[in-house]
């Protein structure tokens, strides 16, 4: 039994994904006046999947010793390629890609909290509570 049962692991993947989407919609935003762009986004199932798939865990010399697992993940973005917003062939919604980046940003930030709950917690339990 982990110390939070994977909660922390489980944020990182949510943290790594919200980096990537963030990466993509600045790609996206970037390109918005480039011709024949499509943009592109990042299913969170998908990353998650292939999140689960590459993790690999650490060395052990015995049993009592922590699992921790390093993911090797790096699931790419996928492009919408039959959407056309301008008539340079360009696919990007400039009104879209920022409603995505404001929700983004709040699940981010949503997560970045959870994480120092977290490790408030187990520094409270550390110190003995006190």
């Amino acid at each position: 039994m982990g110390i939070f049962n994977g909660t922390i692991e489980n944020l990182e993947r949510g943290l790594n994904f919200a980096s990537m989407k963030q990466k993509t919609i600045a790609q996206n935003i970037a390109n918005v006046d480039t011709p024949n762009y499509k943009a592109k986004s990042v299913n969170f199932n998908d990353f998650l999947e292939n999140a689960k798939k590459s993790s690999i865990s650490a060395y052990r010399t015995e049993e009592k010793h922590f699992n921790f697992q390093a993911s090797q993940a790096s699931p790419g973005a996928f492009d919408y390629s039959n959407l056309r917003y301008s008539s340079n062939g360009n696919g990007v919604d400039m009104d879209k890609e920022q409603a995505n980046l404001a929700t983004n940003q709040l699940y981010y930030n949503a997560l970045v909290d959870r994480v120092s709950g977290k490790l408030n917690s187990l520094q409270t339990v550390i110190k003995g509570g006190g």
